[in-house]
């Protein structure tokens, strides 16, 4: 077994920040810890938070863990931030807000750049996810950024996906545009206390009455962060939709079909890094007028020639 796994085993957090950084840096070792990982895994219930900028996740995902905290259970946070398409660094100071949980052993934050991924979900993210749950955390939550494909991909990485919302932020019609209805499990109203509440919520319903297939229709739950209001009624719809993904048939082909994504991207990211390494080695130039169809033609057919 990998020494790192080795070393988590043993409640080592040093060792689990270590493996989310060999995950993130695409280390050759990658794999083989990855699946060490995954045979410890502990089945921790994953959870993820996502909503335009401004919509408040922050404040509600550091609301939703003193809870979670509350009922005695521990917590691991992953961050998704935009990436700076200059230092390529991310932008980390939504952070600031879950300060209060740093000193708590029983919390681990970790924020990750999204590396021009496309759909702003790094692979990385899923790998943390599970890193997180061999270790031994209840409940593992990925917070991601703004609202379009990157909603659209948090689905692959968690059971439950919530997505926030403000009154009067013009949200919904770019949500309903984009798709993101029917990814979503939950909707959050935060900031409850503002006014447009009845008119959000109203429209959600038609919405979700509109898009809803099958037997589980999303439930609407609204937050006000400030004064503490509606977290308890958000993690009770959360563990409901919970019980719902693992006692009914929907549910289990739901869990099935992830699992059928992962293993499809799993197979595309270690055939583009083969297709890489051997245009690489063969030295090939492309040039500027190039016609890049036939030219990525001909690469695929000469790398699956030597196969």
């Amino acid at each position: 077994m990998h020494n790192l796994v080795e070393r988590m085993k043993e409640k080592d957090i040093r060792a689990l920040a270590r493996a989310i950084t060999m995950v993130e840096n695409d280390h050759p070792d990658k794999l083989a810890m990855l699946s060490d990982v995954f045979s410890m895994k502990k089945n921790a219930r994953y959870v993820g938070i996502t909503g335009s900028p401004g919509a408040g996740k922050s404040s509600l995902v550091n609301r939703l863990i003193t809870h979670i905290r509350s009922e005695g259970k521990t917590v691991a946070i992953i961050a998704v931030d935009p990436t700076s398409p200059f230092s390529g660094g991310a932008l980390l100071g939504d952070r600031v807000r879950m300060n209060e949980h740093f000193t708590d052993n029983g919390v681990y934050i970790r924020s990750m750049a999204t590396r021009g991924s496309l759909g702003g979900l790094a692979r990385a993210t899923k790998d943390a996810v599970r890193i997180c749950d061999a270790y031994g955390f209840d409940v593992v939550m990925v917070e991601t950024v703004g609202v379009g494909q990157s909603e659209l991909d948090i689905m692959k990485l968690v059971d439950t996906t919530a997505l926030v919302l403000t009154p009067n932020s013009g949200d919904v019609l770019q949500i309903f545009k984009a798709g993101i209805m029917e990814i979503a499990d939950l909707f959050v109203i935060n900031k409850a206390d503002l006014q447009g509440v009845g008119k959000l919520k109203a429209l959600l319903k038609e919405l979700v009455m509109m898009t809803t297939k099958g037997d589980h229709e999303p439930s609407i739950v609204k937050t006000i962060t400030t004064e503490n209001k509606g977290i308890d009624k958000l993690w009770e719809k959360i563990n409901q939709h919970h019980e719902y993904l693992y006692s009914t048939d929907e549910g289990k082909k739901r869990r099935k079909q992830q699992q059928e994504l992962e293993v499809y991207e799993l197979v595309r990211e270690e055939i583009w890094r083969d297709v890489k390494t051997y245009i690489e080695e063969t030295d090939i130039t492309i040039e500027a007028n190039s016609d890049p169809y036939q030219l990525a033609k001909d690469l695929f057919d000469k790398w699956k020639g030597g196969h």
